[in-house]
């Protein structure tokens, strides 16, 4: 099932969401780089602004004061909600790279001395570039765990091969902004546990996080990281929850102070949009399901989501309403392959003579809002082993269509 099977339901999603057809500076659009910030939904827009004219702040003995700081306990109890997990510390940051940094910099300074760090070359480089770092900074060994290029992912028997009993942290990629595909971060842990059972494990789920479907409970980690603009909040904070165990490590903070992770007064509407967001997915998953436990309504609406963007993927893949689909095109490739069953609302293709910029601009004059990756510092990881100068990357969220799915392969064909 989509929810495209209920033309009523997908018409309720997109009317929740913001600009879902119609960008504020040219006019209608399809919005197909979700990748690179989802839509926001309008509770956020609405309560950012409520918040943002409030001039109380937590921690005073005013009712305002308590009242702002019950929403931040909701928020944090949502998160935990959100992500299935259990104790441990519920952080908001700057964004999700510098708390991936904070949580990957805790962990090197906090572990035992020696041994090494590892990661993979499927990671963005916002975990990449700090466990590099922090090894560096703490005298040991950075391992990488060379990802399979043809299917865009990593899995627990390549990180078995290189983990050691000596192993102190590891990073692990939930899902890749490059190629859209998912890596099983339950079994890369328990992998990991199995030969260093005290490692700390911190998990980059930025990308994963809007396509639903976050189990801490199933994943032994320690540290989880999402950026909300990604999961139709909005910019400016990033959210990580660190285990019990992390939380624990010596981390900055004022002497004297209470001891938490966060530094200086949040944005109490930072807090207030992330619990809109599961707000959010407790709707979807009540409309879906006859569900009354909270946290099964969020897994109803995680595999409702699914559902969607499989179909979507899928009609891009193949095609639509009589229209090829890219892995149909001649001079096509896919990144990942199109046959991926870890695929999580993303194509990325190249084509064999236009190239990948032309595409994208061409397609931004058709109304269709997709995004170049070039092989830099942010893909080239993944581009380089293909030898792929620079690729399209076509990104879906739940609330797109398959009639937009196909005005992009009908705009795409005449282009090429």
């Amino acid at each position: 099932m989509t929810l495209e099977t209920n033309g009523q339901l997908i018409a309720q999603v997109r009317e929740r969401f913001a600009h879902v057809d119609t960008c504020p500076f040219t006019g209608p659009r399809i919005f197909f780089e979700n990748a690179g910030g989802a839509l926001t939904l309008k509770s956020v827009v609405e309560t950012s602004g409520a918040y943002a004219a409030i001039p109380d702040n937590q921690g005073r003995a005013n009712p305002a004061s308590a009242a702002l700081q019950a929403v931040i306990d909701k928020a944090r109890a949502d998160v935990r909600r959100l992500f299935n997990a259990a104790g441990g510390a519920v952080i908001v940051g700057e964004s999700g790279t510098e708390l991936l940094f904070r949580l990957v910099r805790e962990a090197c300074l906090g572990a035992p001395e020696g041994g090494s760090v590892i990661g993979s070359s499927v990671e963005h480089p916002a975990s990449r570039s700090a466990l590099r770092r922090w090894a560096s900074e703490t005298g040991r060994p950075y391992v990488e765990v060379p990802h399979d290029s043809d299917t865009g992912s990593v899995s627990a028997d390549d990180y078995a091969r290189l983990v050691t009993a000596e192993t102190r942290v590891a990073t692990i990629l939930h899902t890749s902004p490059v190629t859209g595909i998912g890596n099983d971060i339950a079994s890369i842990a328990a992998a990991i546990r199995k030969i260093a059972p005290e490692a700390f494990i911190i998990v980059d789920g930025i990308q994963h996080a809007c396509h639903g479907g976050i189990d801490l409970s199933a994943a032994d980690v320690d540290g989880y990281v999402i950026s909300p603009y990604k999961v139709f909040s909005r910019h400016g904070y990033g959210i990580a929850w660190a285990s019990d165990r992390l939380a624990a490590l010596g981390h900055d903070t004022l002497i004297g102070g209470p001891g938490g992770w966060e530094l200086g007064t949040r944005d109490t509407g930072a807090y207030a949009t992330m619990s809109d967001v599961v707000s959010y997915f407790d709707w979807l998953g009540g409309e879906v399901s006859d569900d009354t436990d909270p946290r099964a309504r969020l897994e109803a609406a995680a595999e409702a989501i699914r559902g969607q963007e499989q179909m979507l993927c899928n009609a891009a893949l193949y095609g639509t309403d009589n229209l090829r689909g890219l892995a149909e095109m001649e001079g096509v490739t896919v990144i990942g392959g199109p046959e991926n069953a870890r695929r999580e609302g993303l194509v990325t293709f190249a084509h064999a003579t236009v190239p990948a910029a032309d595409i994208v601009d061409a397609l931004n004059a058709e109304g269709i809002r997709t995004h170049i990756r070039k092989a830099d510092h942010y893909s080239g990881n993944i581009l380089d082993p293909l030898g792929i100068e620079a690729a399209v990357r076509v990104s879906f969220c739940h609330y797109n269509s398959r009639a937009e799915v196909a005005a992009f392969l009908s705009a795409l064909t005449r282009i090429l």
